[in-house]
C-alpha cells in the first residue's frame, strides 16, 4: 500500500524515478526544438536574442535579395546600351563607307556628310550617357560591330568580284533601319528618365527629334537611290 501511496506522489525529476531508455529517448523527441541562434545565444538571452538574430538575418537576406535585383537590372540595361553602342558604331560605318562613295557634290553626298557628323555626335552622347549611369563599355562588343560592318561589304548581291548597284540600295535601307533602332533606345532612356535623374529628359528629347529628322533623311536618300538602281533597270529592259 505504502508503495501504492509513493507512486502517486510527485516526486521531483531525476530523484527516485528510474528513466529507461525509451521514455528518455521518446522525451527528447517531444522537447521543442529551438532555432539555431536561440541555443547558442547568452544566457538569459536565448529567447529574446535569438528571435532578434533570426529576424536580422531574414532582414539582411531581404536587403541582399534587393541588391541582387537592383545588380540585375543594372546588368540588363549595361547589355542593352551597349548593344546599341555596337550598333551605332557599325552605322557610323556605314555612313562614312557610303559618304565616300557618294558622287561629288551630290545631294546624296551631302545628305551623308551630314549623318556622317551626326552619328558621331549621338554615339558621343551614348558614352556620355552610359559614364554617368555607371555602365562599363565592353570591348569585345564594339570589335565584333567592327569586324560585321567590314564583313558586310563582302556581300556579293549578284556579283563575285565587282560591287553591284543593288548594294546601294542594300546599304541605304540598313542605314536607315539603322537609325529608326537608335531612336527606340532614345525612347527607352526617356521613359527611364521619368524615374531616374541622372538622365537628361530635354536632351533625350532633342536627341529623338534629331533622329526622327535623320530617318526621313535617310529615307529620302533610298527612294533616290532605288529609283536609279532599279527604275533605270525597268526602263532598260522595256526599250529592248
Amino acid at each position: 500500500m505504502s508503495d501504492f501511496v509513493r507512486s502517486l506522489d510527485p516526486q521531483p525529476t531525476g530523484v527516485g524515478i528510474r528513466v529507461s531508455p525509451y521514455n528518455r529517448s521518446r522525451a527528447a523527441t517531444m522537447r521543442p526544438s529551438l532555432p539555431a541562434a536561440m541555443r547558442n545565444a547568452p544566457d538569459g538571452e536565448g529567447e529574446k536574442g535569438g528571435v532578434g538574430q533570426c529576424l536580422g538575418r531574414r532582414e539582411g537576406t531581404s536587403v541582399m535579395t534587393v541588391k541582387t535585383a537592383k545588380r540585375g537590372q543594372g546588368d540588363l540595361l549595361g547589355i542593352y546600351l551597349n548593344d546599341h553602342l555596337a550598333g551605332s558604331l557599325a552605322g557610323l560605318e556605314l555612313a562614312r563607307r557610303m559618304a565616300g562613295a557618294a558622287e561629288p557634290g551630290s545631294e546624296s553626298e551631302s545628305v551623308l556628310a551630314r549623318l556622317v557628323t551626326e552619328l558621331a555626335q549621338d554615339r558621343a552622347e551614348l558614352l556620355q550617357i552610359m559614364a554617368a549611369l555607371g555602365i562599363k563599355v565592353r570591348g569585345y562588343k564594339m570589335f565584333a560591330a567592327w569586324a560585321g560592318e567590314k564583313a558586310g561589304r563582302m556581300k556579293l548581291n549578284g556579283r563575285l568580284v565587282t560591287k553591284s548597284p543593288l548594294s546601294s540600295l542594300v546599304e541605304a535601307e540598313i542605314l536607315r533601319l539603322g537609325i529608326e533602332g537608335k531612336a527606340a533606345g532614345w525612347r527607352t532612356l526617356r521613359a527611364l528618365a521619368v524615374r531616374d535623374d541622372r538622365l537628361d529628359a530635354a536632351r533625350l528629347d532633342w536627341l529623338l527629334a534629331r533622329a526622327v529628322s535623320q530617318s526621313e533623311a535617310a529615307e529620302t536618300l533610298r527612294v533616290r537611290v532605288a529609283e536609279r538602281v532599279l527604275a533605270e533597270r525597268v526602263l532598260a529592259e522595256a526599250g529592248r
